[in-house]
């Protein structure tokens, strides 16, 4: 079931009035940036785990099939590795329409790849919105992901271009390679019985 956080998060006004603000990517705001930003920076953010975890009904699935796409789950001492915007007040309605099925607006330090540090945002999906579809084992996640597709395209395009931005910063997510390597042997194993 899908929810929309547009006015929830256009309410809340979570860093209101400043002239710019640090946006930390950990999902497709990694690879498709579709906004303006001033500056970008690696970054990680400290005791966050990714997980595919929330379902997606309007852009990788359906509401009829969803697929799944990541958020952030509380894992003390996880590191999080990801990208850091530096965006104006502007792109707030790009990306609260963009982030709208399930995701609010929560404030998090973020460490650079240099060492600083700086106050920022991130979009989470929590447990408790309507969208959230919470653990299953990989072999489940695997088969909905390599099934679903949507209005923004196929859910293991998602998939698989993380984990391969991911793999171009240098980082590790034990979570997603996990899934990525599952998908990949579904579709080897498909293509196996189509050519037998």
């Amino acid at each position: 079931m899908s929810v929309n956080t547009i006015a929830a998060n256009r309410a809340g006004g979570l860093f209101h009035g400043q002239e710019q603000v640090w946006l930390f990517g950990y999902g497709s705001l990694i690879y498709k940036v579709d906004f303006p930003y001033l500056e970008r920076r690696p970054a990680s953010i400290r005791g966050w785990a990714r997980r595919f975890w929330q379902g997606s009904h309007d852009h990788r699935g359906t509401p009829d099939t969803p697929g799944r796409v990541v958020t952030l789950v509380p894992a003390p001492e996880t590191v999080c590795a990801g990208m850091a915007y530096l965006i104006g007040p502007e792109v707030f309605d790009h990306l609260d329409c963009r982030e709208k099925n399930g995701y609010l607006r929560f404030s998090t330090e973020m460490t650079f790849s240099t060492g600083d540090h700086a106050q920022g945002l991130v979009y989470i999906a929590t447990e408790d919105n309507a969208a959230f579809l919470g653990p299953a084992p990989e072999p489940e996640l695997a088969t909905q992901i390599a099934r679903s597709v949507g209005p923004s395209g196929s859910n293991r395009e998602y998939l698989l271009l993380l984990a391969e931005s991911l793999r171009a910063m240098g980082e590790s997510d034990p979570h997603v390679f996990a899934i990525e390597r599952r998908v990949l042997a579904l579709e080897s194993r498909g293509a196996r019985r189509q050519a037998g």
